[in-house]
Protein backbone atom coordinates (compact mmCIF):
# COMPACT_ATOMS: atom_id res chain seq x y z
CA UNK A 1 0.00 0.00 0.00
CA UNK A 2 1.29 3.41 -0.92
CA UNK A 3 -0.55 5.82 1.38
CA UNK A 4 0.46 6.29 5.00
CA UNK A 5 -1.93 8.82 6.45
CA UNK A 6 -1.90 9.67 10.14
CA UNK A 7 -4.32 7.50 12.13
CA UNK A 8 -7.95 8.53 11.89
CA UNK A 9 -10.24 8.54 14.93
CA UNK A 10 -11.35 5.11 16.03
CA UNK A 11 -14.43 3.42 14.66
CA UNK A 12 -15.94 0.32 16.20
CA UNK A 13 -13.98 -2.01 13.89
CA UNK A 14 -10.70 -0.36 14.84
CA UNK A 15 -11.68 -0.73 18.49
CA UNK A 16 -12.29 -4.46 17.96
CA UNK A 17 -8.88 -4.82 16.35
CA UNK A 18 -7.17 -2.88 19.11
CA UNK A 19 -8.80 -5.20 21.66
CA UNK A 20 -7.65 -8.25 19.69
CA UNK A 21 -4.10 -6.95 19.52
CA UNK A 22 -4.08 -6.19 23.25
CA UNK A 23 -5.00 -9.84 23.86
CA UNK A 24 -2.23 -11.08 21.60
CA UNK A 25 -4.61 -12.62 19.08
CA UNK A 26 -3.53 -13.40 15.50
CA UNK A 27 0.14 -13.12 16.57
CA UNK A 28 -0.26 -9.35 16.50
CA UNK A 29 -1.02 -9.40 12.77
CA UNK A 30 -3.81 -7.53 10.99
CA UNK A 31 -4.72 -8.86 7.56
CA UNK A 32 -7.73 -7.50 5.69
CA UNK A 33 -8.93 -7.97 2.14
CA UNK A 34 -11.05 -6.26 -0.46
CA UNK A 35 -12.98 -9.08 -2.20
CA UNK A 36 -15.14 -7.75 -5.06
CA UNK A 37 -17.15 -9.99 -7.33
CA UNK A 38 -16.08 -9.13 -10.92
CA UNK A 39 -19.65 -8.81 -12.20
CA UNK A 40 -19.76 -5.06 -12.71
CA UNK A 41 -17.86 -1.83 -12.14
CA UNK A 42 -17.15 -0.57 -8.63
CA UNK A 43 -19.39 2.20 -7.28
CA UNK A 44 -19.23 4.75 -4.47
CA UNK A 45 -20.38 2.13 -1.94
CA UNK A 46 -17.35 0.02 -2.81
CA UNK A 47 -15.16 3.08 -2.28
CA UNK A 48 -16.21 3.10 1.38
CA UNK A 49 -15.25 -0.57 1.70
CA UNK A 50 -11.94 0.00 -0.08
CA UNK A 51 -11.04 2.89 2.20
CA UNK A 52 -12.03 0.90 5.29
CA UNK A 53 -10.18 -2.28 4.41
CA UNK A 54 -7.02 -0.67 3.08
CA UNK A 55 -7.14 2.13 5.65
CA UNK A 56 -7.46 -0.36 8.51
CA UNK A 57 -4.42 -2.27 7.33
CA UNK A 58 -2.48 0.98 7.04
CA UNK A 59 -3.47 2.07 10.52
CA UNK A 60 -2.29 -1.17 12.15
CA UNK A 61 0.79 -1.71 9.94
CA UNK A 62 -0.85 -4.78 8.49
CA UNK A 63 -1.59 -5.80 4.95
CA UNK A 64 -4.64 -5.70 2.72
CA UNK A 65 -5.11 -8.10 -0.16
CA UNK A 66 -7.13 -7.77 -3.34
CA UNK A 67 -9.09 -10.91 -4.17
CA UNK A 68 -11.71 -11.46 -6.82
CA UNK A 69 -14.50 -13.72 -5.56
CA UNK A 70 -15.04 -15.17 -9.02
CA UNK A 71 -17.48 -18.04 -8.41
CA UNK A 72 -20.13 -17.02 -10.97
CA UNK A 73 -18.47 -17.06 -14.41
CA UNK A 74 -21.68 -16.38 -16.33
CA UNK A 75 -21.84 -12.83 -14.95
CA UNK A 76 -18.12 -12.07 -14.73
CA UNK A 77 -15.62 -10.75 -17.26
CA UNK A 78 -12.04 -9.60 -17.66
CA UNK A 79 -13.35 -6.11 -18.40
CA UNK A 80 -14.72 -5.87 -14.87
CA UNK A 81 -11.50 -7.24 -13.37
CA UNK A 82 -9.38 -4.68 -15.22
CA UNK A 83 -11.67 -1.81 -14.22
CA UNK A 84 -11.61 -2.82 -10.53
CA UNK A 85 -7.82 -3.03 -10.46
CA UNK A 86 -7.58 0.42 -12.05
CA UNK A 87 -10.13 1.91 -9.64
CA UNK A 88 -8.35 0.65 -6.51
CA UNK A 89 -5.04 2.05 -7.71
CA UNK A 90 -6.61 5.34 -8.76
CA UNK A 91 -8.05 5.77 -5.26
CA UNK A 92 -4.46 5.64 -3.99
CA UNK A 93 -4.11 2.10 -2.62
CA UNK A 94 -1.86 -0.84 -3.43
CA UNK A 95 -2.55 -4.36 -2.26
CA UNK A 96 -0.17 -6.79 -0.64
CA UNK A 97 1.31 -9.38 -2.99
CA UNK A 98 -0.25 -10.45 -6.26
CA UNK A 99 -3.89 -10.08 -7.21
CA UNK A 100 -5.69 -13.14 -5.90
CA UNK A 101 -8.70 -15.06 -7.21
CA UNK A 102 -11.03 -17.47 -5.48
CA UNK A 103 -10.61 -19.60 -8.60
CA UNK A 104 -6.97 -20.08 -7.53
CA UNK A 105 -8.36 -22.20 -4.69
CA UNK A 106 -10.89 -24.30 -6.59
CA UNK A 107 -8.92 -27.53 -6.04
CA UNK A 108 -8.65 -26.88 -2.31
CA UNK A 109 -12.32 -25.94 -2.05
CA UNK A 110 -13.25 -29.12 -3.89
CA UNK A 111 -11.12 -31.13 -1.45
CA UNK A 112 -12.82 -29.44 1.49
CA UNK A 113 -16.22 -30.26 0.00
CA UNK A 114 -15.14 -33.93 -0.07
CA UNK A 115 -14.04 -33.52 3.55
CA UNK A 116 -17.55 -32.42 4.49
CA UNK A 117 -19.04 -35.40 2.65
CA UNK A 118 -16.70 -37.78 4.46
CA UNK A 119 -17.72 -36.20 7.76
CA UNK A 120 -21.37 -36.74 6.94
CA UNK A 121 -21.91 -32.98 6.74
CA UNK A 122 -22.66 -32.61 3.03
CA UNK A 123 -24.79 -34.49 0.52
CA UNK A 124 -25.72 -34.41 -3.15
CA UNK A 125 -29.33 -33.36 -3.52
CA UNK A 126 -31.36 -34.24 -6.62
CA UNK A 127 -34.25 -31.91 -5.90
CA UNK A 128 -34.94 -29.31 -8.58
CA UNK A 129 -34.36 -25.65 -7.75
CA UNK A 130 -38.14 -25.18 -7.46
CA UNK A 131 -38.45 -28.15 -5.11
CA UNK A 132 -35.57 -26.87 -2.99
CA UNK A 133 -37.38 -23.58 -2.51
CA UNK A 134 -40.54 -25.39 -1.49
CA UNK A 135 -38.67 -27.62 0.97
CA UNK A 136 -36.81 -24.66 2.45
CA UNK A 137 -39.79 -23.32 4.38
CA UNK A 138 -40.44 -19.69 5.29
CA UNK A 139 -39.39 -17.21 7.93
CA UNK A 140 -42.19 -18.51 10.14
CA UNK A 141 -42.23 -22.19 9.12
CA UNK A 142 -39.33 -24.67 9.30
CA UNK A 143 -38.08 -26.38 6.19
CA UNK A 144 -38.34 -30.09 5.38
CA UNK A 145 -35.48 -32.51 4.89
CA UNK A 146 -34.78 -33.50 1.31
CA UNK A 147 -35.54 -37.16 0.54
CA UNK A 148 -31.91 -37.37 -0.65
CA UNK A 149 -30.46 -36.03 2.60
CA UNK A 150 -29.55 -39.44 4.00
CA UNK A 151 -27.62 -40.75 1.03
CA UNK A 152 -24.57 -42.70 2.11
CA UNK A 153 -21.13 -41.16 2.16
CA UNK A 154 -20.08 -43.49 -0.64
CA UNK A 155 -23.04 -42.54 -2.83
CA UNK A 156 -22.45 -38.84 -2.21
CA UNK A 157 -18.76 -39.15 -3.07
CA UNK A 158 -19.59 -40.95 -6.30
CA UNK A 159 -22.28 -38.45 -7.28
CA UNK A 160 -20.07 -35.49 -6.48
CA UNK A 161 -17.31 -36.91 -8.66
CA UNK A 162 -19.83 -37.33 -11.48
CA UNK A 163 -20.83 -33.70 -10.97
CA UNK A 164 -17.21 -32.67 -11.43
CA UNK A 165 -16.84 -34.89 -14.50
CA UNK A 166 -19.75 -33.17 -16.23
CA UNK A 167 -22.17 -36.09 -16.10
CA UNK A 168 -25.07 -33.93 -14.92
CA UNK A 169 -26.87 -31.06 -16.58
CA UNK A 170 -27.35 -27.72 -14.86
CA UNK A 171 -29.99 -27.86 -12.15
CA UNK A 172 -30.07 -31.66 -12.09
CA UNK A 173 -28.36 -31.84 -8.71
CA UNK A 174 -26.34 -29.79 -6.21
CA UNK A 175 -24.08 -30.37 -3.23
CA UNK A 176 -25.57 -29.07 0.02
CA UNK A 177 -24.20 -28.68 3.52
CA UNK A 178 -26.10 -30.79 6.06
CA UNK A 179 -26.88 -28.36 8.88
CA UNK A 180 -30.47 -27.85 10.08
CA UNK A 181 -33.61 -27.46 7.97
CA UNK A 182 -35.46 -26.08 11.00
CA UNK A 183 -32.89 -23.37 11.78
CA UNK A 184 -34.43 -19.91 12.41
CA UNK A 185 -31.72 -18.48 10.15
CA UNK A 186 -32.69 -19.42 6.60
CA UNK A 187 -29.04 -19.39 5.53
CA UNK A 188 -28.42 -22.41 7.77
CA UNK A 189 -31.08 -24.59 6.14
CA UNK A 190 -28.79 -26.92 4.22
CA UNK A 191 -27.31 -24.26 1.92
CA UNK A 192 -26.08 -25.18 -1.54
CA UNK A 193 -22.29 -25.22 -1.68
CA UNK A 194 -21.71 -26.51 -5.24
CA UNK A 195 -23.80 -26.14 -8.40
CA UNK A 196 -23.43 -27.60 -11.85
CA UNK A 197 -22.56 -24.84 -14.31
CA UNK A 198 -21.30 -25.65 -17.78
CA UNK A 199 -19.72 -22.23 -18.22
CA UNK A 200 -16.35 -21.01 -19.43
CA UNK A 201 -14.43 -19.27 -16.64
CA UNK A 202 -12.34 -16.19 -17.34
CA UNK A 203 -9.45 -17.54 -15.23
CA UNK A 204 -9.72 -21.34 -15.19
CA UNK A 205 -11.14 -21.78 -18.67
CA UNK A 206 -13.15 -25.00 -19.13
CA UNK A 207 -11.45 -26.97 -16.37
CA UNK A 208 -14.52 -26.89 -14.12
CA UNK A 209 -18.21 -27.50 -14.69
CA UNK A 210 -19.12 -27.15 -11.01
CA UNK A 211 -18.64 -23.94 -9.07
CA UNK A 212 -18.72 -23.25 -5.33
CA UNK A 213 -21.28 -20.91 -3.86
CA UNK A 214 -20.17 -17.52 -2.62
CA UNK A 215 -20.95 -18.48 0.99
CA UNK A 216 -18.82 -21.61 0.78
CA UNK A 217 -15.89 -20.03 -1.04
CA UNK A 218 -15.66 -16.69 0.70
CA UNK A 219 -14.71 -17.66 4.24
CA UNK A 220 -12.41 -20.45 3.12
CA UNK A 221 -10.59 -18.08 0.76
CA UNK A 222 -10.14 -15.74 3.73
CA UNK A 223 -8.67 -18.62 5.73
CA UNK A 224 -6.28 -19.67 2.94
CA UNK A 225 -5.00 -16.09 2.69
CA UNK A 226 -4.50 -15.66 6.42
CA UNK A 227 -7.14 -12.92 6.76
CA UNK A 228 -7.65 -11.99 10.41
CA UNK A 229 -10.58 -9.58 10.10
CA UNK A 230 -13.13 -10.16 7.34
CA UNK A 231 -14.91 -6.80 7.08
CA UNK A 232 -18.14 -6.69 5.10
CA UNK A 233 -21.47 -4.86 4.96
CA UNK A 234 -24.50 -5.52 7.15
CA UNK A 235 -26.29 -7.45 4.42
CA UNK A 236 -23.93 -10.34 5.28
CA UNK A 237 -24.74 -10.30 8.99
CA UNK A 238 -27.23 -13.15 8.63
CA UNK A 239 -24.59 -15.09 6.70
CA UNK A 240 -22.07 -14.89 9.53
CA UNK A 241 -23.31 -18.09 11.31
CA UNK A 242 -22.75 -19.97 8.05
CA UNK A 243 -19.34 -18.34 7.59
CA UNK A 244 -18.41 -19.53 11.10
CA UNK A 245 -19.92 -23.01 10.57
CA UNK A 246 -17.70 -23.69 7.57
CA UNK A 247 -14.62 -22.35 9.40
CA UNK A 248 -15.34 -24.59 12.40
CA UNK A 249 -16.06 -27.72 10.35
CA UNK A 250 -13.15 -27.59 7.94
CA UNK A 251 -9.40 -28.04 8.54
CA UNK A 252 -8.60 -24.45 7.55
CA UNK A 253 -5.14 -23.04 8.35
CA UNK A 254 -6.45 -19.99 10.26
CA UNK A 255 -9.82 -18.89 11.61
CA UNK A 256 -10.79 -15.41 10.43
CA UNK A 257 -13.70 -13.55 12.01
CA UNK A 258 -16.35 -11.61 10.12
CA UNK A 259 -17.41 -8.10 11.17
CA UNK A 260 -20.15 -6.05 9.53
CA UNK A 261 -20.60 -2.32 9.01
CA UNK A 262 -23.38 -0.26 7.46
CA UNK A 263 -23.16 0.04 3.70
CA UNK A 264 -23.20 3.42 2.03
CA UNK A 265 -26.65 4.52 0.86
CA UNK A 266 -26.59 7.77 -1.10
CA UNK A 267 -29.71 9.66 -2.09
CA UNK A 268 -30.54 10.42 -5.73
CA UNK A 269 -28.58 7.27 -6.54
CA UNK A 270 -28.90 3.53 -6.97
CA UNK A 271 -25.97 1.19 -6.30
CA UNK A 272 -27.47 -2.15 -7.27
CA UNK A 273 -25.08 -3.62 -9.84
CA UNK A 274 -28.02 -5.31 -11.55
CA UNK A 275 -29.86 -2.01 -11.97
CA UNK A 276 -26.73 -0.13 -12.97
CA UNK A 277 -26.14 -2.77 -15.65
CA UNK A 278 -29.70 -2.26 -16.85
CA UNK A 279 -29.05 1.47 -17.25
CA UNK A 280 -26.00 0.63 -19.37
CA UNK A 281 -27.59 -2.15 -21.42
CA UNK A 282 -30.75 -0.14 -22.10
CA UNK A 283 -28.80 2.92 -23.24
CA UNK A 284 -29.98 5.32 -20.53
CA UNK A 285 -26.30 6.16 -19.95
CA UNK A 286 -23.23 5.90 -22.14
CA UNK A 287 -21.47 3.01 -20.44
CA UNK A 288 -20.34 2.15 -16.93
CA UNK A 289 -18.06 5.21 -16.86
CA UNK A 290 -20.76 7.68 -17.84
CA UNK A 291 -20.21 10.71 -15.56
CA UNK A 292 -23.79 10.41 -14.29
CA UNK A 293 -23.14 6.92 -12.94
CA UNK A 294 -22.14 6.44 -9.27
CA UNK A 295 -19.31 4.17 -10.41
CA UNK A 296 -15.78 5.11 -9.43
CA UNK A 297 -14.80 5.27 -13.10
CA UNK A 298 -17.83 7.48 -13.84
CA UNK A 299 -16.99 9.80 -10.95
CA UNK A 300 -13.38 9.93 -12.12
CA UNK A 301 -14.48 10.90 -15.62
CA UNK A 302 -16.77 13.53 -14.18
CA UNK A 303 -13.85 15.13 -12.35
CA UNK A 304 -13.92 13.75 -8.82
CA UNK A 305 -10.48 13.34 -7.29
CA UNK A 306 -9.23 10.36 -5.27
CA UNK A 307 -8.71 12.68 -2.29
CA UNK A 308 -12.30 13.95 -2.42
CA UNK A 309 -13.70 10.42 -2.37
CA UNK A 310 -11.40 9.33 0.46
CA UNK A 311 -12.30 12.46 2.43
CA UNK A 312 -15.99 11.81 1.85
CA UNK A 313 -15.61 8.27 3.20
CA UNK A 314 -13.87 9.68 6.28
CA UNK A 315 -16.66 12.24 6.74
CA UNK A 316 -19.49 9.69 6.77
CA UNK A 317 -17.66 7.38 9.18
CA UNK A 318 -18.10 3.68 9.91
CA UNK A 319 -21.11 2.58 11.94
CA UNK A 320 -23.48 -0.35 12.35
CA UNK A 321 -26.58 1.76 11.74
CA UNK A 322 -28.01 1.91 8.25
CA UNK A 323 -28.89 5.34 6.96
CA UNK A 324 -28.83 7.48 3.85
CA UNK A 325 -26.14 10.06 3.17
CA UNK A 326 -27.12 13.25 1.38
CA UNK A 327 -25.59 13.71 -2.07
CA UNK A 328 -24.79 17.26 -1.01
CA UNK A 329 -22.12 15.90 1.34
CA UNK A 330 -20.34 14.14 -1.52
CA UNK A 331 -20.59 17.25 -3.67
CA UNK A 332 -19.26 19.37 -0.80
CA UNK A 333 -16.22 17.08 -0.56
CA UNK A 334 -15.29 17.66 -4.20
CA UNK A 335 -16.01 21.40 -3.98
CA UNK A 336 -13.64 21.70 -1.01
CA UNK A 337 -10.91 19.83 -2.86
CA UNK A 338 -11.25 21.69 -6.14
CA UNK A 339 -11.70 25.09 -4.52
CA UNK A 340 -8.22 24.70 -3.09
CA UNK A 341 -6.54 22.90 -5.99
CA UNK A 342 -8.24 23.71 -9.29
CA UNK A 343 -6.86 26.62 -11.34
CA UNK A 344 -9.35 29.23 -12.51
CA UNK A 345 -10.33 29.91 -16.10
CA UNK A 346 -13.11 31.59 -18.03
CA UNK A 347 -15.42 29.70 -20.35
CA UNK A 348 -18.55 31.05 -21.99
CA UNK A 349 -20.94 28.11 -22.28
CA UNK A 350 -23.87 29.70 -24.14
CA UNK A 351 -22.30 32.66 -25.93
CA UNK A 352 -23.71 35.89 -27.23
CA UNK A 353 -21.48 38.21 -29.27
CA UNK A 354 -20.27 41.54 -27.87
CA UNK A 355 -18.66 44.06 -30.21
CA UNK A 356 -16.51 46.74 -28.58
CA UNK A 357 -17.26 49.66 -30.88
CA UNK A 358 -14.42 51.91 -29.67
CA UNK A 359 -11.72 49.25 -30.14
CA UNK A 360 -10.20 48.83 -33.59
CA UNK A 361 -10.48 45.55 -35.48
CA UNK A 362 -7.33 43.52 -34.93
CA UNK A 363 -6.32 45.45 -31.84
CA UNK A 364 -5.48 43.18 -28.91
CA UNK A 365 -4.48 43.74 -25.30
CA UNK A 366 -3.34 40.96 -22.98
CA UNK A 367 -4.35 40.82 -19.34
CA UNK A 368 -2.58 38.80 -16.68
CA UNK A 369 -4.93 37.10 -14.22
CA UNK A 370 -4.07 34.83 -11.29
CA UNK A 371 -4.44 31.12 -11.98
CA UNK A 372 -5.78 30.87 -8.44
CA UNK A 373 -6.81 33.86 -6.29
CA UNK A 374 -5.53 32.26 -3.06
CA UNK A 375 -2.48 30.35 -4.33
CA UNK A 376 0.24 32.48 -5.88
CA UNK A 377 2.33 29.38 -6.57
CA UNK A 378 -0.01 28.54 -9.46
CA UNK A 379 1.23 31.63 -11.27
CA UNK A 380 -0.55 33.79 -13.81
CA UNK A 381 -2.55 33.19 -16.96
CA UNK A 382 -2.92 35.52 -19.93
CA UNK A 383 -6.19 36.40 -21.67
CA UNK A 384 -6.58 38.67 -24.71
CA UNK A 385 -9.02 41.59 -24.85
CA UNK A 386 -10.18 42.19 -28.43
CA UNK A 387 -12.92 44.01 -30.36
CA UNK A 388 -15.02 40.86 -30.63
CA UNK A 389 -15.91 39.25 -27.33
CA UNK A 390 -18.34 36.63 -26.03
CA UNK A 391 -20.37 36.67 -22.84
CA UNK A 392 -22.98 34.27 -21.41
CA UNK A 393 -26.43 34.73 -22.91
CA UNK A 394 -27.91 34.59 -19.41
CA UNK A 395 -25.74 37.57 -18.40
CA UNK A 396 -27.81 39.91 -20.59
CA UNK A 397 -31.43 40.97 -20.06
CA UNK A 398 -33.21 43.26 -22.48
CA UNK A 399 -35.76 43.95 -19.75
CA UNK A 400 -33.89 43.60 -16.50
CA UNK A 401 -35.62 42.28 -13.39
CA UNK A 402 -35.23 43.86 -9.98
CA UNK A 403 -31.77 43.62 -8.42
CA UNK A 404 -30.27 42.65 -11.79
CA UNK A 405 -26.48 42.58 -11.45
CA UNK A 406 -25.48 41.91 -15.01
CA UNK A 407 -25.65 43.59 -18.42
CA UNK A 408 -28.70 45.40 -19.82
CA UNK A 409 -29.27 48.16 -22.42
CA UNK A 410 -27.67 51.39 -21.18
CA UNK A 411 -26.07 49.63 -18.20
CA UNK A 412 -22.43 48.98 -17.46
CA UNK A 413 -20.69 45.86 -16.11
CA UNK A 414 -17.09 45.02 -15.42
CA UNK A 415 -15.50 42.23 -17.43
CA UNK A 416 -13.62 40.01 -15.00
CA UNK A 417 -10.02 41.25 -14.76
CA UNK A 418 -10.50 43.79 -17.56
CA UNK A 419 -12.46 46.94 -18.37
CA UNK A 420 -15.94 48.23 -17.65
CA UNK A 421 -18.19 48.08 -20.72
CA UNK A 422 -21.56 49.74 -21.41
CA UNK A 423 -24.26 48.28 -23.65
CA UNK A 424 -25.23 50.86 -26.27
CA UNK A 425 -27.18 48.86 -28.85
CA UNK A 426 -28.96 45.50 -29.17
CA UNK A 427 -29.03 43.70 -32.52
CA UNK A 428 -31.64 41.01 -33.25
CA UNK A 429 -32.25 38.56 -36.06
CA UNK A 430 -35.46 38.15 -38.07
CA UNK A 431 -36.92 35.93 -35.32
CA UNK A 432 -36.46 38.68 -32.77
CA UNK A 433 -33.61 36.88 -30.99
CA UNK A 434 -30.71 38.90 -29.60
CA UNK A 435 -27.59 38.00 -31.60
CA UNK A 436 -25.16 40.83 -30.83
CA UNK A 437 -24.55 43.62 -28.34
CA UNK A 438 -22.75 46.78 -29.37
CA UNK A 439 -20.81 48.04 -26.38
CA UNK A 440 -18.10 50.54 -25.56
CA UNK A 441 -15.32 50.12 -23.07
CA UNK A 442 -13.99 52.68 -20.61
CA UNK A 443 -10.21 52.80 -21.01
CA UNK A 444 -9.83 54.47 -17.60
CA UNK A 445 -11.22 51.47 -15.74
CA UNK A 446 -8.29 49.09 -16.10
CA UNK A 447 -7.81 48.12 -12.46
CA UNK A 448 -9.73 51.25 -11.43
CA UNK A 449 -13.30 52.04 -10.46
CA UNK A 450 -15.09 54.25 -12.98
CA UNK A 451 -15.81 57.88 -12.19
CA UNK A 452 -19.38 59.11 -12.24
CA UNK A 453 -21.20 55.81 -12.60
CA UNK A 454 -21.34 52.36 -11.00
CA UNK A 455 -20.95 49.04 -12.86
CA UNK A 456 -23.86 46.65 -12.49
CA UNK A 457 -21.79 43.64 -11.35
CA UNK A 458 -18.92 41.56 -12.77
CA UNK A 459 -19.26 38.96 -15.53
CA UNK A 460 -16.86 36.56 -17.25
CA UNK A 461 -15.98 36.70 -20.93
CA UNK A 462 -13.63 35.43 -23.61
CA UNK A 463 -12.28 36.83 -26.84
CA UNK A 464 -14.22 35.66 -29.88
CA UNK A 465 -11.08 36.19 -31.96
CA UNK A 466 -8.58 34.40 -29.74
CA UNK A 467 -10.22 31.61 -27.71
CA UNK A 468 -10.70 27.88 -28.07
CA UNK A 469 -13.90 26.19 -29.22
CA UNK A 470 -15.09 23.43 -26.94
CA UNK A 471 -18.00 21.19 -26.08
CA UNK A 472 -19.32 21.48 -22.54
CA UNK A 473 -21.37 18.68 -21.00
CA UNK A 474 -23.52 19.84 -18.12
CA UNK A 475 -24.09 16.79 -15.93
CA UNK A 476 -26.63 16.71 -13.13
CA UNK A 477 -28.10 14.07 -10.84
CA UNK A 478 -29.34 10.98 -12.62
CA UNK A 479 -32.60 10.75 -10.68
CA UNK A 480 -35.19 13.35 -9.73
CA UNK A 481 -36.27 11.50 -6.57
CA UNK A 482 -34.09 11.25 -3.49
CA UNK A 483 -34.86 7.53 -3.17
CA UNK A 484 -35.69 6.11 -6.60
CA UNK A 485 -36.19 2.64 -5.07
CA UNK A 486 -38.50 3.71 -2.25
CA UNK A 487 -41.84 3.13 -3.98
CA UNK A 488 -42.13 -0.60 -4.65
CA UNK A 489 -45.14 0.06 -6.88
CA UNK A 490 -43.12 2.19 -9.28
CA UNK A 491 -40.09 1.33 -11.35
CA UNK A 492 -36.88 3.27 -10.76
CA UNK A 493 -36.80 4.10 -14.47
CA UNK A 494 -39.70 6.48 -13.89
CA UNK A 495 -37.45 8.77 -11.86
CA UNK A 496 -34.67 9.19 -14.40
CA UNK A 497 -33.83 12.86 -14.72
CA UNK A 498 -34.37 14.05 -18.32
CA UNK A 499 -32.13 17.03 -17.53
CA UNK A 500 -29.22 14.93 -16.27
CA UNK A 501 -27.16 15.87 -19.36
CA UNK A 502 -27.16 18.99 -21.50
CA UNK A 503 -24.55 19.24 -24.25
CA UNK A 504 -23.43 22.76 -25.16
CA UNK A 505 -21.61 22.56 -28.48
CA UNK A 506 -20.85 26.28 -29.05
CA UNK A 507 -18.88 27.01 -25.90
CA UNK A 508 -15.62 28.95 -25.99
CA UNK A 509 -12.85 28.83 -23.39
CA UNK A 510 -9.92 31.15 -22.84
CA UNK A 511 -7.03 30.40 -25.16
CA UNK A 512 -4.75 29.05 -22.44
CA UNK A 513 -6.87 25.87 -22.26
CA UNK A 514 -6.09 24.89 -25.84
CA UNK A 515 -3.66 22.19 -24.71
CA UNK A 516 -5.55 21.06 -21.60
CA UNK A 517 -4.93 17.37 -20.97
CA UNK A 518 -7.43 14.66 -20.04
CA UNK A 519 -8.62 14.70 -16.42
CA UNK A 520 -7.20 18.16 -15.74
CA UNK A 521 -9.66 20.13 -13.64
CA UNK A 522 -10.62 23.81 -13.59
CA UNK A 523 -13.01 26.16 -11.94
CA UNK A 524 -14.81 27.96 -14.73
CA UNK A 525 -15.49 31.25 -13.04
CA UNK A 526 -19.15 31.64 -12.05
CA UNK A 527 -20.06 28.36 -13.81
CA UNK A 528 -18.70 25.55 -11.63
CA UNK A 529 -15.94 22.96 -11.65
CA UNK A 530 -15.09 21.13 -14.86
CA UNK A 531 -12.84 18.29 -16.00
CA UNK A 532 -11.35 17.53 -19.41
CA UNK A 533 -13.01 14.38 -20.78
CA UNK A 534 -10.69 11.52 -21.79
CA UNK A 535 -12.16 11.58 -25.31
CA UNK A 536 -10.93 15.16 -25.81
CA UNK A 537 -8.36 16.20 -28.35
CA UNK A 538 -6.90 19.53 -29.43
CA UNK A 539 -9.29 19.38 -32.38
CA UNK A 540 -12.32 18.66 -30.16
CA UNK A 541 -11.96 19.79 -26.58
CA UNK A 542 -14.63 18.43 -24.19
CA UNK A 543 -15.28 19.58 -20.63
CA UNK A 544 -17.50 17.70 -18.18
CA UNK A 545 -19.14 19.62 -15.37
CA UNK A 546 -18.16 18.00 -12.09
CA UNK A 547 -20.32 20.10 -9.81
CA UNK A 548 -21.83 23.56 -9.65
CA UNK A 549 -20.33 26.21 -7.39
CA UNK A 550 -23.24 25.92 -4.96
CA UNK A 551 -25.74 23.24 -4.02
CA UNK A 552 -28.77 24.18 -6.11
CA UNK A 553 -30.57 20.97 -5.07
CA UNK A 554 -30.67 22.10 -1.45
CA UNK A 555 -32.91 24.97 -2.54
CA UNK A 556 -35.16 22.58 -4.47
CA UNK A 557 -35.54 20.34 -1.41
CA UNK A 558 -36.34 23.34 0.78
CA UNK A 559 -39.33 24.34 -1.34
Amino acid sequence: MTRNDSPKPNNFIHQIIEDDLSKGLNDGQVVTRFPPEPNGYLHIGHAKSICLNFGTALRFNGRCQLRFDDTNPEKESQEYIDSIIEDVRWLGFEWSGEVRYTSDYFEQLYAWAIHLINEGKAYVDSLSAHEMREFRGTLTEPGKNSPYRERSIEENLALFEKMRNGDFSEGECALRAKIDMAAPNMNMRDPVIYRVRHAHHHQSGDKWCIYPSYDFAHGQSDAIEGVTHSICTLEFEDHRPLYDWFIENLPVPVKPRQYEFARLNLNYTITSKRKLKLLVDEGHVNGWNDPRMPTISGMRRRGFTPASIRNFCDMIGVTRSNGTVDMGMLEAAIRDDLDANAPRAMCVIDPIKVTISNLAEGEQEWFELPAHPKDESMGLRKVPFTRNLLIEREDFAEEKPKKWKRLAPGDAVRLRGAYVITCNEVIKNEQGEVVELICSYDAATKGENPTGYKPNGVIHWVSADNSVACEVRLYDRLFTEANPDADKNRDFHEFLNPESLKVMVNARAEIGLKHAVAESRYQFERNGYFCVDPDSSEQHLIFNRTVTLRDSWAKIQAK
